[in-house]
């Protein structure tokens, strides 16, 4: 009974603030200055973190987790569904999706959201230190892999609400299931995952609105190469080339 109410709870929590998060970033389109009202499910699920950090719950609710999936469970998927909204972006055109940017403007986009993410939760992790689960390092609190998911399924939601909004949110299904694997690998308490998304959605929706060096143009049949950080328990650089 109580593995039941507390998965219940994560999903509530996860999910609520997926749809928060759509409704709230929808308000783009309509607004020509951004407005507070749409940090408010980025700001619900960091609140919710801190606040669950170091208690009895966290733990708990961590362990049940694990006891569901199996204390032998190990997987690398997260360490791929966490890029997966990537592939979204530079995908959904060709499956007949109209995406508001160019590949240029999407890849700035990319680089500099997951930059700005990168650094605010590296900072975080050096300055809290909380120990991960497995007792690997002290770099558990926030959960970067969880951050990197819903950084980029905020950008992909951007990308093609006005084309097709189920494609557009099906990112948040990939990074909601990069959170739960984290717990499921012993990695991560439901508070680090918690904060990692809200951080993630607020990244990905300033980027969005602001989309930066707009103006930013190459000339005809010239190639576009995006080099995009790995950000997590494993770091390292992407390259993605493009005619």
């Amino acid at each position: 009974m109580k593995i039941k109410l507390l998965s219940t709870i994560f999903f509530l929590v996860i999910f609520n603030g997926n749809a928060q998060s759509n409704d709230t970033i929808s308000l783009i389109k309509n607004q020509k200055k951004i407005s507070y009202k749409q940090f408010i499910a980025p700001a619900t699920l960091i609140t919710g973190g801190f606040l669950l950090k170091g208690t009895g719950v966290n733990r708990n609710f961590q362990s049940d987790i694990r006891k569901i999936f199996g204390t032998d469970f190990h997987t690398k998927a997260d360490n791929y569904l966490q890029f997966e909204s990537v592939l979204q972006i530079y995908g959904g055109k060709y499956l007949g999706f109209k995406p508001k940017n160019d590949f240029l403007h999407q890849s700035i986009n990319i680089v500099i959201a997951n930059v700005i993410m990168g650094g605010v939760v590296l900072t975080m992790k050096h300055t809290f230190k909380e120990e991960r689960p497995d007792m690997s390092d002290n770099l558990s609190f926030p959960s970067g892999h969880t951050a990197t998911a819903f950084t980029n399924a905020s950008l992909l939601y951007y990308e093609y609400k006005d084309s097709n909004v189920w494609y557009a949110s099906s990112g948040f299904l990939f990074a909601s299931a990069t959170g739960i694997l984290r717990i499921a690998n012993n990695k991560h308490y439901m508070s680090d995952v918690l904060t990692g998304a809200g951080i993630g959605l607020g990244v990905g929706l300033a980027v969005s609105y602001w989309s930066p060096f707009k103006s930013i143009t190459l000339g005809k049949n010239k190639a576009h190469a995006l080099l995009y950080p790995q950000i997590g328990s494993n770091y390292g650089i992407g390259l993605l080339v493009h005619d």
